[in-house]
C-alpha cells in the first residue's frame, strides 16, 4: 500500500535514533580512534563514507551535502592512510551492535526481531534509483545477528531518506551550505550547534543568510519569513513523499507491527540518554513518539 506522507515522517524519526547511536556512543568514537582515526570527526566520515570505497572529498561533499568542503578534506582522504574503508565497515558495525546491545537487553529480542522482519524487504527492495549513498550501503551484505540487521536496516532507510532529502533541497535550489542556515531558522536549532557541527565561520553564516534574504526566504535580522517557512515545509513534505514509496509492500497490519516494535526499541534507545535534544537534524530526536 501508499503510506501516507504523516506516517512515512513517523517512521523514520522512530528509525533515526536507532541509526544515530553511531554517533554518539562511547563504543563507536573509541572504537574509530582505536582503529586509528585521528579525531571524531575523520571518524565521522570515514564511518559514514566506508561504504562508498576510498572515496576522495568531493565525492564526500557531494553527498552528505551540508558540511564544508574544507571541513570534509581535513579527514577525507588522509582517513584510508590511517585505515581503509573495509576497517571503518567493521568498526561502525560492531560498535553499533555493541551499543544498541547495551542499550535494549535482553529483554528486546522479540521487538528486534518484529521490526526487522518488516524493515528487511524495505530496505532490500528500496529503489536505488538517484540514491548513491544508499545503494552503496544496501550493496553490504547483510548481518546475520538480529542487532546488526536492525541497525542496518535503519541506516539503509536512513541515508534513502538522505539521498532523497538531498534531491529536494536541490530541486528548490538550496545549497548545502544554505540548508543548515534555513534548517537551523526554521527549526529554532541554535546557531551555534550548526557552526560548530557544520563549520561556518560569522563571516559565511552572514553571508548565506544574505543570500536567502534576497530570496525572501529569511529577514535581514537572520528570522525566517513566510515565504522561508512556506519553502521548508515544501522541502520536507518532498521528502517525506520520496522516502514513502519504500515502504509500498507493506500492509496497514505491517505498518502497525513495526511501529509498535519501534516504539519499544527507541524508547530504550531514547532512556539512555546518549541521544541529545538538540542535533543538526533537529530537535526532539531524542523523544519518541
Amino acid at each position: 500500500m501508499a503510506i501516507d506522507l504523516p506516517t512515512a515522517r513517523r517512521l523514520w524519526r522512530l528509525l533515526e535514533p536507532v541509526h544515530a547511536v553511531t554517533y554518539f556512543s562511547d563504543e563507536t568514537r573509541e572504537a574509530l580512534s582505536a582503529a586509528g582515526y585521528r579525531g571524531f570527526w575523520m571518524g565521522y566520515f570515514a564511518a559514514r563514507a566506508a561504504p562508498l570505497g576510498p572515496v576522495g572529498p568531493e565525492i564526500v561533499t557531494a553527498l552528505f551535502y551540508n558540511f564544508a568542503p574544507s571541513h570534509v578534506a581535513r579527514a577525507i582522504p588522509d582517513a584510508w592512510d590511517f585505515a581503509p574503508p573495509e576497517t571503518a565497515l567493521k568498526v561502525r558495525q560492531d560498535a553499533a551492535v555493541a551499543t544498541l546491545s547495551r542499550m535494549l537487553g535482553d529483554g528486546a529480542a522479540d521487538a528486534v526481531d518484529r521490526a526487522v522482519a518488516v524493515l528487511y524487504p524495505v530496505a532490500q527492495n528500496a529503489d536505488l534509483g538517484g540514491r548513491a549513498l544508499f545503494a552503496a550501503n544496501a550493496a553490504l551484505p547483510w548481518p546475520a545477528d538480529r542487532i546488526g540487521a536492525l541497525w542496518h536496516a535503519a541506516t539503509l532507510l536512513r541515508e534513502h531518506r538522505g539521498d532523497g532529502h538531498v534531491a529536494a533541497l536541490t530541486t528548490a535550489g538550496i545549497t548545502g551550505r544554505e540548508a543548515g542556515v534555513l534548517h537551523a531558522t526554521a527549526t529554532a536549532i541554535p546557531r551555534s550547534v550548526l557552526e560548530t557541527s557544520r563549520h561556518y565561520t560569522e563571516e559565511e553564516w552572514e553571508s548565506v543568510t544574505a543570500r536567502l534574504a534576497e530570496r525572501g526566504l529569511l529577514d535581514r535580522s537572520g528570522a525566517i519569513t513566510p515565504a522561508g517557512r512556506a519553502l521548508k515545509a515544501e522541502i520536507e513534505n518532498t521528502t517525506d513523499r520520496l522516502a514513502a514509496p519504500a515502504y509500498a509492500r507493506l500492509t496497514d497490519s505491517d505498518v502497525d507491527d513495526l511501529t509498535t516494535s519501534l516504539m519499544e526499541l527507541t524508547t530504550a534507545v531514547v532512556a539512555s540518554g546518549e541521544i541529545p535534544s538538540v542535533t543538526p537534524i533537529g530537535r526532539g530526536l531524542d523523544e519518541v513518539g
